[in-house]
């Protein structure tokens, strides 16, 4: 057995396993083919880039991902600490500074002297393996060569279905005579405001801290928008055979082609807001989300889209408050592929048919930030324990070592159970609360109060490793 474990892949999952090895003192080997070589959706040369968007979603613990993070803060996480620290305002959820985050963990990674990290492309797992265990962390963007033989190991076939990133536009080139800022809580809070106290706050605003700007549209403003929005030319995926959509992120030209009122009870809700001009509930409302520390670029919430770079500049613009908007960044859309994880892996994410192998991250079908961090948390653990094991004992690939199993009434476990349990249709899967245990006795018909009480049942189950 080597002296150390070897990672594949310097993202979230990767470098969180990284560091949970490091941390029992075993020495890590993590392989990152960045920047030598980047994936289609990836530009940013630190480890753990965030795409996609820059929300880690909710914190609160009646919210399943909210859980998650706690369960994961109680255990250690190196990058929930980093998300905590490098924190964008956004109301009740935990939003980072993109680059900030990035560069955090790559600084505590490189500093950490039991961690090697080698800018290489990693194509042949088997062979390390036979002398080793690995944990193979590639992501959803996985090379073709990397996923060629995963997909000869495994005998199965690839999986993938279509993601896609939000654009994100410059702060100053967004129009104040007609955004404002606000959160969809907080305003809810204040109906009993006189139009004049309401114009007074509002005037004062700009100068506080705020998590959302918020574009209110008029019934007019939307239709043509939509209309445009339907029609708009699409980046055509022609290489790919198959287009199959995952509805966590969906495009928001697909969502609208659903019912011209699909957006407006989706992304675009207007629910909790008045617009400072009339003080009446606007038609529809696009919210923009704080991006970076320095609040100069925000990013289109709910609008991750496949559009052509000109279609998003026309069609975008059109939104009230946009029409000179800047993109600093448009959105795009990638293929992800994920392992049929439920035939595959055992609960610990290792894989049945080769014990020294690990998946981490999203290619295991864990769909999210914070789900990649917990199953990266639970991969690095417990290749600790097989190293451990296999040097005390001498255990070979048909014996069973002391696994580490979290509890099925924790997110981290559920999540776990769900991947590792056979399933004919598995799709991926966030953090929800429909994936765990229900409580004992009477149903509680309250949903914040059950949902309490689940996360009080998971935080009593969470032991520190």
């Amino acid at each position: 057995m080597k002296e150390y474990i070897t990672i594949i892949g310097g993202g979230l999952a990767g470098c969180e396993a990284a560091y949970q090895v490091a941390k029992r003192g075993i020495k890590v080997k993590l392989f990152e083919m960045k920047p030598k070589k980047f994936s289609p959706a990836h530009s940013n040369k630190d480890l753990a880039e965030i795409v996609c968007s820059n929300s880690f979603k909710s914190n609160l613990l009646t919210n399943a991902c909210g859980l998650l993070k706690e369960e994961l803060r109680r255990l250690d996480s190196l990058l929930i600490k980093i998300a905590d620290e490098t924190g964008v305002p956004a109301g009740q959820a935990l939003a980072v500074d993109r680059e900030e985050f990035s560069h955090k963990v790559t600084e505590s990674i490189k500093n950490n002297e039991l961690i090697e990290i080698i800018n290489e492309e990693v194509t042949d797992i088997e062979d390390i393996a036979k002398e080793g265990i690995v944990i193979v962390a590639t992501g959803p963007l996985t090379s073709d060569g990397l996923a060629k033989q995963i997909q000869e190991i495994t005998g199965q076939d690839k999986l993938y279905f279509y993601d896609a990133a939000a654009p994100i536009v410059s702060k100053d080139s967004i129009n104040f005579d007609i955004a404002f800022y606000g959160d969809r809580y907080s305003q809810e809070k204040r109906k009993e405001e006189t139009i004049e106290q309401w114009k007074k706050r509002i005037a004062k605003q700009e100068s506080e801290e705020q998590s959302y700007i918020n574009l209110p549209m008029s019934k007019e403003e939307y239709e043509r928008f939509w209309q445009e929005l339907v029609n708009a030319e699409v980046v055509t995926l022609h290489e790919f055979e198959k287009r199959e959509l995952f509805e966590g992120c969906m495009p928001i030209e697909i969502m609208a082609k659903r019912g011209i009122d699909t957006l407006r009870f989706g992304p675009l809700k207007p629910v909790g807001f008045d617009d400072p001009r009339t003080a009446k509930r606007p038609y529809a409302l696009v919210q923009l989300r704080q991006d970076d520390k320095q609040a100069s670029i925000y990013n289109l919430v709910g609008f991750q889209t496949n559009l052509k770079y000109g279609e998003q500049k026309r069609v975008f613009s059109m939104i009230p408050g946009l029409e000179n908007a800047e993109f600093v960044k448009y959105g795009v859309m990638h293929r992800n592929t994920y392992i049929n994880s439920s035939k595959l892996l055992d609960e610990t994410y290792n894989l049945k048919t080769n014990k020294n192998i690990y998946c981490a991250g999203q290619i295991t079908g864990v769909e999210g930030y914070v789900e990649s961090i917990s199953s990266g948390l639970v991969a690095g653990l417990n290749a600790v324990c097989r190293w451990q094991n296999f040097g005390k004992r001498g255990l070979g690939d048909g014996e069973k070592n002391h696994d580490i199993v979290f509890s099925e009434f924790t997110v981290i476990g559920a999540l776990a159970k769900y991947i590792s349990t056979p399933n004919e249709k598995f799709q991926p899967m966030n953090a929800n609360f429909g994936i765990l245990p229900e409580l004992e006795g009477k149903k509680i018909k309250d949903k914040k109060v059950r949902y309490m009480k689940l996360a009080e049942r998971s935080i009593t189950n969470i032991t520190k490793i």
